[in-house]
């Protein structure tokens, strides 16, 4: 597990030191958004209620003029006149400038711009302010209902509508207008609700908009269009309740939506705003906290920092230089920097160090004279060995009468002793082991028939150095107990590996080879000391290996996939 350092540490408590405060905060924010959300939420309903009701007593206003009207004289006058022309006489005529005169004044009462109509059925006259006209029954009746009516506008305006209103005497006449004899009708379009609209949104509103379902939509003259239908869609996947807040998503934006039905008009004033938009000063402010917690955040960062640089960088190479001196490493020198404590420890330091490799560098040197003085020992272990068998062989093929197989045997031979007298070199080319062990195989070719051998290695590998007389047991080995032992076997294969790290020498025969649990004691048994009971070939080629070369050099043991015995020399070449 790695050490946590001085730096680490500061950083990590100065973030505990700050994490209460960070979730201090966000509690407060979240309650303070919640708290502002609900204030807002509340403040909107209340502005729509206000200004609904302004809308609504503008329209009861004028929903009073009718019944006003009828109380007038002039005008209640009309259900007792009858007439079976169609010319008005003057008296008449007289009569209704009096009744338009009364109608202008009438409407002007009020900002909103509307019209009055008197439906007389005893002169089947429509009389308005400006205009005195027949008018169709059949056509009156189908609009003659209690209560606002609302149609779509007859010149074609787009989101246009216009609101009427009709007073008739007696009441009972609203389902039969041949019945009555008198009808009042105020009208009005939804130009003055628009105007309402606008000045309602210049207040700092965002959208807001009349709707009824099955009707159509009022918006204010600079509405987003697009959005508010979006908005009404999503409003529409669930029933729309007299008063309500809703919170719906167009895009990535969210939305707060709030409602309000006209009790006069039955239509719903809704209104919605950006979240965003509401919690803009609160992100600000986040940001501004974030920005300074940040800011703490790194001066604490840069102050844990100088204080690491300062202190655990010195001690760290301090222990390190110890460490390489403990491992054998009487070179390591510190560098002192300045004139602080640290130099002081560092100089002092590199004068022990150099008085330690001065009193250990005469042993080290005989330590290396002992272990070349070994390796001399065990490769010498190694020519007797095959002397033996060299000679077993050349007497064998004498007695046979095998001259060509003596003479070859001889020269190979020859070339052995070449090989092996050169022994004042400790390490010897790749390329020249392979020949040396070639010149034996084919030895033991001529001895063995069915024995063939297979060399791959790659060209750029035959340059190595290894010590002498590394491969040669190995093949050996192969032959007597891999071939000779076993009747169906008859192949050898040297193959070679290389890397920038590591370099290979495998060989492999076909033979029966060893169970994974006797691979596992040959193997235990190249670590420890050689008893009488093991054979020093493989034995010194690991030992000879692993001094040469240390750390993970040596022999080591597998399966082949010949169906023999695997063994592979490892070493990492300098």
């Amino acid at each position: 597990m790695p050490k946590i350092n001085l730096f680490t540490k500061i950083v990590a408590l100065i973030i505990i030191m700050l994490a209460p405060i960070m979730l201090l905060y966000f509690y407060s924010n979240k309650t303070s958004t919640d708290i502002l959300g609900e204030e807002l939420n509340k403040s909107n309903t209340n502005q729509l209620i206000f200004f609904q009701n302004e809308v609504d007593t503008s329209i009861d206003s004028m929903a009073l003029w009718p019944d006003l009207l009828i109380q007038d004289p002039d005008i209640s006058s009309l259900r007792d006149i009858f007439t079976e022309t169609i010319e008005l006489n003057l008296n008449m005529i007289t009569l209704i400038k009096r009744i338009q005169t009364k109608l202008a004044i009438q409407e002007n009462s009020s900002k909103w711009r509307s019209s009055l109509h008197i439906y007389s059925p005893n002169l089947h006259r429509d009389i308005s302010d400006n205009d005195v006209i027949l008018y169709d029954d059949a056509d009156l009746k189908k609009r003659l209902k209690p209560n606002w009516q609302v149609k779509a506008d007859e010149n074609g305006q787009n989101g246009q509508f216009v609101f009427s209103r009709y007073a008739v005497t007696p009441y009972s006449s609203y389902l039969d207008p041949s019945g009555s004899n008198l009808i009042i009708e105020v009208q009005f379009d939804s130009s003055n609700i628009k105007d309402m609209l606008d000045k309602f949104k210049s207040g700092g509103r965002r959208e807001p908009f009349y709707y009824k379902e099955d009707v159509g939509v009022i918006y204010n003259r600079s509405a987003d269009k697009e959005l508010t239908n979006a908005v009404i869609d999503l409003l529409n996947s669930q029933p729309l309740k007299d008063m309500e807040s809703r919170t719906v998503e167009v895009g990535e934006e969210k939305y707060l939506v709030n409602v309000v039905k006209s009790e006069t008009i039955g239509w719903h004033l809704i209104d919605y705003i950006p979240i965003s938009e509401i919690i803009r000063p609160i992100k600000k402010t986040n940001q501004l906290f974030y920005v300074s917690m940040a800011g703490l955040l790194l001066l604490c960062c840069i102050a844990a920092y100088l204080l690491y640089a300062q202190v655990q960088v010195p001690i760290k190479r301090l222990v390190i230089g110890f460490q390489k001196l403990k491992n054998g490493d009487y070179s390591v020198r510190m560098k002192p920097r300045g004139k602080s404590e640290f130099g002081f420890l560092y100089t002092r330091f590199n004068l022990m160090v150099a008085q330690i490799q001065e009193l250990f560098e005469t042993v080290y040197l005989e330590k290396i004279h002992v272990r070349e003085a070994r390796l001399k020992q065990l490769q010498s272990q190694i020519n007797p060995h095959f002397f033996y068998n060299c000679f077993s062989f050349i007497s064998s093929m004498a007695k046979l009468e095998k001259h060509e197989a003596v003479v070859a045997m001889s020269h190979h031979l020859s070339n052995y002793y070449r090989y092996t007298t050169r022994q004042e070199r400790d390490l010897v080319a790749l390329s020249e082991e392979i020949n040396f062990v070639t010149s034996y195989l084919e030895i033991q070719k001529m001895r063995m028939a069915r024995l063939s051998y297979s060399i791959d290695l790659p060209s750029e590998m035959r340059h190595l150095v290894i010590p002498p007389l590394m491969l040669q047991p190995l093949v050996e080995n192969a032959v007597i107990h891999g071939i000779e032992a076993w009747s169906d076997a008859s192949h050898i294969q040297i193959t070679g590996e290389w890397n920038e790290n590591e370099a290979k020498l495998i060989v492999e025969d076909d033979g029966k080879g060893l169970n994974a649990e006797d691979v596992l004691i040959l193997q235990y048994k190249m670590q420890n000391q050689m008893d009488e009971h093991m054979g020093c070939g493989l034995w010194n080629v690991h030992q000879r290996m692993h001094l040469r070369f240390r750390g993970s050099a040596g022999v080591t043991f597998s399966a082949s996939q010949l169906g023999g015995l695997k063994v592979t020399i490892t070493w990492s070449p300098a």
